[in-house]
């Protein structure tokens, strides 16, 4: 266990969200207005294990810059396929190398677009235009990109800013047996849409994690899931929370009609094959993994009451080679939905921030939002 400092909340209200199911409360309202808590979640939730995008957003001897939160880090390949990352910061005046969301190459060299430093792709310096004593005067050693750990995980790309976190079998515990037999690595991203969303992350995850509301605001779900479909994962190791959804009989996927514009991924089983699994991996990747594609959420704070979500759907790849292939009966029927629960999600931040709000008790469908916030709850109390 790493100790941490308990986050900035009253220890009483927090306490109050790790009270056996049927008896707790949601995490204090501060948890989700306040830019002091922000800014301890991105210093002890955000600076461990988390996603910052897919494999394939790197291109193959290039760089990517991702933002993970008000500042940014750099993903590097190499011509072997290393993946390497590093703080997106030149070492002269700290101009970013890139801007966030871009993509460059790295084939010869990495060059800082204001003075024209140059690195290699493993971080270390090249050159420092009309600086040619610069070895007389500094350990050019010391002059490299700051390197930031980094792993591949079925497809997608985690960092760890501190360095210090457990290793990443650790931190994704069980799920990786859950995940492997829809082959993730291999799937190829169809389309993205970004959305910026003006709710508290955690308001997201929690939606994220129960149907209590499916029959209230998603009629189109409504008819290819039944709302009280499915159980939640609950003998759980690593950092995440998630369980599954039924398909009604006769539904191929999640789609408007049910049915599917692809086919069914090949080494699936008989319960993977009607059923929808979702995972939230800690702090930020949300999973939706489907018989024919997979969809993630990734999610970045923006601030307490906003935030960035990047959804993806990816499919295989010789699904997406088809000729006349179109992710659209994924994506449609996603975007609907998405929309649907971000209204709901900004109309729980609305209200959450009126003074007289207090944390609610949970409903029996929502024993997924208590493995979330019953999870947060205990690193708010200072050890992760």
């Amino acid at each position: 266990m790493t100790t941490i400092p308990p986050a900035p909340l009253d220890p009483a209200e927090v306490e109050l969200a790790l009270a056996p199911f049927g008896e707790s409360r949601l995490l204090p309202r501060d948890a989700y207005v306040s830019a002091d808590v922000l800014e301890w979640e991105r210093r002890h939730l955000f600076a461990d294990w988390m996603c910052v995008g897919r494999s394939s957003d790197v291109p193959p001897t290039g760089t990517r810059a991702e933002s993970v939160g008000g500042y940014g880090v750099l993903l590097v390949r190499d011509q072997e396929g290393v993946l390497r990352a590093f703080e997106n910061v030149c070492r002269h005046r700290g101009h970013e190398l890139l801007p966030c969301g871009g993509t460059g190459t790295a084939k010869r060299a990495i060059v800082c677009p204001y003075h024209a430093w140059s690195y290699k792709p493993d971080g270390s310096l090249i050159g420092a235009p009309n600086f040619r004593d610069i070895d007389e005067h500094y350990d050019r050693s010391t002059l490299g990109l700051t390197p930031v750990r980094v792993h591949e995980w079925h497809g997608w790309i985690f960092i760890d800013r501190t360095g210090t976190a457990a290793d990443f079998s650790e931190h994704i515990g069980g799920l990786d047996e859950i995940i492997s037999s829809y082959d993730a690595e291999s799937l190829v991203t169809a389309e993205s849409h970004t959305y910026d969303v003006e709710a508290n992350w955690k308001v997201i995850i929690e939606n994220y994690q129960e149907c209590y509301h499916c029959s209230m605001i998603h009629p189109e779900l409504v008819k290819i899931s039944p709302p009280t479909s499915g159980e939640n994962y609950q003998e759980r190791s690593g950092d995440w929370v998630g369980g599954w959804m039924d398909l009604r009989a006769g539904m191929e996927t999640m789609s408007l009609d049910g049915r599917s514009g692809g086919v069914k991924m090949a080494r699936l089983d008989e319960h993977e094959q009607s059923h929808v699994l979702y995972a939230a991996v800690l702090p930020n990747l949300l999973i939706s993994l489907h018989p024919d594609y997979v969809m993630s959420h990734l999610l970045v704070p923006l601030s307490p009451g906003s935030t960035r979500i990047t959804c993806s759907w990816a499919f295989p790849p010789e699904v997406v080679a088809t000729e006349g292939f179109s992710p659209a009966y994924a994506v449609d029927f996603w975007d609907l939905t998405n929309r649907q629960d971000w209204a709901a999600c900004e109309s729980v931040q609305r209200g959450i921030v009126a003074p007289g709000y207090t944390a609610g008790p949970l409903a029996p469908d929502e024993t997924g939002v208590y493995h979330f916030t019953s999870t947060i709850a205990r690193v708010y109390q200072g050890s992760a």
